[in-house]
């Protein structure tokens, strides 16, 4: 692959085309944005924001990049980087956005794909710990703190957008990819760590069923389960596993506790990814 920074950003203030003019981006208005030394852009605006720091911890993160960057998810980035390029040309340019990226992981993975194709990439989550990791590890992409919610790129500028294990804006997705680009969509299955939730829960819900319903603005193009066996071997690991999912918040400290205590684990992986198309308006 060869990677270049996406850099049609607008402003998440006014929508206006950002341009880069030395270390900030400024739009017509007069709204300028600094780019921190680690290379990245902060592009959530104050009144943007839930809370002071939202999204992912500084620890959280620190426990994803360890975890992930041991590859335990290796089977689940080969899928979505198949995803990603199924039906496009070998040569040509790919604008692709990850839509709550992290440390920027599957990003880095999709870069690293066999091609010669030019992928133009722009990695955003709304944790600036994890905009930052992200920026160290990988300098080639361009790296925006921001919200799904108000994407801080124009309409129709987009080939595809990964929403991995995030918090889909349907609406947004829809307006920044072009006619006829994709959505590529991982959520956990029914099985996913179901080892590791039977350790910290007195029990498990029972499992919603039912087909997927193609959100607005979009038609399920494939629908593919990932599933396999992982073994996890130390305490540090398996805190790390659960310090990067909601389970660690959800729990009780009865099942934190319980978890805590173990030295290794044998679970299950069970993800599901969705390939949606945008439809014509």
């Amino acid at each position: 692959m060869n990677i270049t920074a996406f850099t049609a950003l607008a402003c998440p203030l006014d929508g206006a085309p950002l341009v880069r003019d030395g270390m900030s981006w400024r739009c017509a208005s007069g709204h300028c944005y600094d780019v921190a030394s680690q290379g990245y852009t902060n592009l959530l605006p104050v009144q943007h924001k839930r809370s002071l720091d939202p999204g992912d911890s500084k620890e959280m993160v620190a426990a994803r990049r360890r975890f992930l960057n041991a590859d335990h998810y290796a089977p689940i980035a080969a899928a979505v980087n198949a995803a990603v390029l199924a039906n496009l040309p070998e040569t040509g340019r790919i604008r692709c956005l990850d839509a709550g990226s992290g440390e920027g992981y599957y990003l880095r993975q999709l870069a690293a794909a066999p091609g010669q194709r030019e992928l133009s990439i722009l990695g955003l989550d709304i944790s600036k710990w994890a905009v930052q990791a992200a920026a160290r590890q990988d300098q080639r992409p361009n790296w925006v703190v921001g919200s799904n919610a108000k994407l801080p790129v124009p309409d129709a500028s987009l080939d595809r957008i990964l929403c991995l294990f995030g918090f889909p804006v349907y609406g947004e997705f829809a307006r920044v990819l072009q006619p006829g680009g994709e959505l590529i969509q991982v959520d956990a299955g029914p099985e996913h760590l179901r080892e590791l939730r039977e350790v910290i829960y007195p029990s498990l819900k029972p499992e919603r069923s039912g087909e997927t319903q193609a959100p607005p603005g979009f038609a399920l193009l494939t629908s593919e389960t990932v599933r396999f066996p992982l073994e996890i071997q130390g305490a540090e690991q398996i805190a790390d596993l659960l310090a990067m999912t909601p389970h660690l918040y959800r729990a009780t400290a009865e099942g934190r506790t319980r978890a805590a205590a173990l030295t290794e684990i044998a679970l299950t992986v069970d993800v599901k990814i969705l390939r949606w198309e945008k439809v014509s308006d």
